[in-house]
Parts: structure tokens; sequence; C-alpha cells
């Protein structure tokens, strides 16, 4: 949880760390020929779980790094709640990742690079702040962001050029 007795600078510090280990994370992700997202769950300044993209190897649409890591966080918990804990994320959540962020009851949420395509914490919707729910986790967004964001576009780089190398050239005769 966030510690408010913590100075900027000793919070900036204790957000790289853990997002340098969420951008561990997405490496993983990356050597598997996933979207490299990587993320882990804190609680009491010890990652208690971790988790990567793994959608396209499992064919499981849900089985983005947040919602991997918050099973795992749920099974060393023994609870489909888990307060207290922090979330670092390499990419702005999605719909569905800040919905789970939001039943299982995380207190904080930290990501890299801004999703302006999906993100649901304020580059698209920010869903943590409609007043019917009954929980808001806090967001702090943009921490290593230029990493996050250069791991990603390298991805799809190398994936658009594996893919040109795929095509057959076309008769021109």
């Amino acid at each position: 949880m966030r510690n408010s007795s913590l100075s900027k600078e000793d919070l900036l510090a204790r957000d790289t760390y853990f997002m340098m280990l969420a951008r561990a994370a997405a490496r993983q992700a990356y050597k598997i020929g996933e979207v490299p997202v990587g993320a882990v769950i804190v609680q009491s300044d010890k990652v208690i779980s971790y988790g990567f993209n793994q959608s396209i190897s499992n064919r499981d649409p849900s089985a983005h790094a947040e919602i991997v890591a918050i099973r795992a966080a749920s099974r060393v918990l023994s609870n489909y709640r888990i307060p207290n804990c922090e979330l670092y994320v390499t990419l702005e959540p999605c719909l569905m990742c800040a919905g789970a962020m939001i039943h299982a009851r995380i207190t904080r949420v930290v990501f890299g690079a801004y999703n302006l395509k999906t993100g649901a914490c304020g580059s698209v919707v920010n869903i943590f702040t409609h007043p019917q729910f009954n929980h808001h986790p806090s967001i702090d967004g943009g921490v290593l962001e230029e990493e996050c964001s250069r791991q990603l576009s390298q991805f799809f780089v190398e994936r658009r050029k594996h893919l040109c190398t795929l095509r057959i050239p076309r008769d021109t005769n």
C-alpha cells in the first residue's frame, strides 16, 4: 500500500523498482511471442505475484498480465479479495483488467505506458472514478513510460517484419 510517509523521491524510486520487475515479466511474454505486458502485485513492499500476457498461448482472451497476477495473488492470499495490494503493470489496464482490480480491491495501480486505444485508467475512460462503484483504487501512470512504450513498439515492429517475410511475393508475369 502507498506509504504516505515516503518522500516523492523515495516513492518514485520504489515505483521504479517495482516497474522494472513488471518489465522483466513483460520480457517473458515477449520471449513466447505474446504482446510484452507484465505485472507484479506488491503487498507491504513484497512481491506476492506476477503475471505476463498469455492470451495467445493459452487461447484465453482474459489471460492479460494483470488477470494472471491477480489470480496468482488470490491463491497466495487464499482470498478472492486482495486488499492492501498495489499492482504495477507496464501498460495502462483495459476495462476488463480495471474491473477485476475493482472486484479484487486492489488499493493502488501504477502503470508505465499509456494505452490510447483501450486504456481504462484515464486515456479512454477512467473506470476507477465511477461514482457507483464502492471501491476506487488510486492511479499513478507514466512510471518508466518511455521504456515500457519502447518495449511494446519494438515488439510490434519485429512482428510486422516477421509477417512481411512470410508473405509470398506476387507473380509479376
